[in-house]
């Protein structure tokens, strides 16, 4: 479950929240969905989007068994240049942001290193739709790449990741039982190739629909489709 909450500032929007829901601290996850620096002509706003309930608890629970993460608190410690400087060049990026980080590792898999963001700024850090997460994991990439060329980095914070992949594939299933209920496709939002996949991958084995990316570039679009099966039985 979610809602969203308006305020002069993030603290205050997350305090209207805890006041509204009742919560505490452990309770709570925060995407930032807009927010406005105070100017000449106009007062700072933040709008978040806060989840909470048994729902967005249980996807931590799956966060913490998922094959490439590990248990909650376990931090590894950086073992080669790759990983030192790389965790280096984060920290200083976010310090150049304006916000303090600490930056752990918490899995390795041969190339690949996940590294997790702590902050008070997590919320901003990760962005609407995780799209500064993906700036600096992007940049996090290109840098370790110079170091060693088959480096992955992947980079989370507060489990966003798990907790968008785990919705990206809701969202898909809801869409595909409106298709296969009402014998109309339905195009879902622009997705990365990696959020795309996710989509084909769920839907595989959903009996009555068929997938198909539309669109250029990068972003494109998931169509999902009733199957000429489905119709007929219409």
């Amino acid at each position: 479950m979610f809602k969203d909450f308006e305020g002069k500032t993030e603290s205050e929007a997350l305090q209207k929240a805890r006041q509204e829901l009742g919560l505490v601290n452990d309770d709570v996850y925060v995407e930032v969905l807009e927010e406005t620096k105070k100017g000449l002509f106009k007062r700072s706003y933040v709008k978040i989007r806060v989840y909470y309930g048994e729902e967005e608890k249980e996807d931590i629970e799956k966060a913490s068994n998922a094959e490439d993460i590990p248990e909650k608190g376990e931090k590894l410690i950086a073992e080669s240049d790759v990983e030192r400087k790389t965790i280096e060049f984060i920290s200083t990026l976010i310090r150049k942001m304006g916000y303090e980080a600490d930056i752990t590792i918490t899995s390795r898999r041969d190339s690949k290193i996940c590294l997790n963001i702590e902050s008070d700024n997590s919320s901003i850090l990760i962005g609407r739709k995780g799209k500064n997460l993906d700036a600096i994991q992007l940049l996090a990439n290109v840098y370790a790449a110079n170091i060693d060329e088959d480096a992955k980095i992947v980079i989370d914070s507060e489990n966003y990741r798990m907790r968008h992949e785990d919705q990206i594939v809701r969202n898909a299933i809801r869409s595909a039982e409106y298709v296969r209920r009402s014998g109309r496709s339905k195009l879902l939002e622009p997705m990365n190739p990696f959020e795309r996949r996710l989509v084909h991958t769920a839907l595989n084995d959903f009996k009555g629909v068929d997938t198909k990316s539309e669109g250029e570039g990068v972003y494109k679009q998931v169509r999902i489709i009733p199957t000429e099966r489905n119709k007929n039985n219409r």
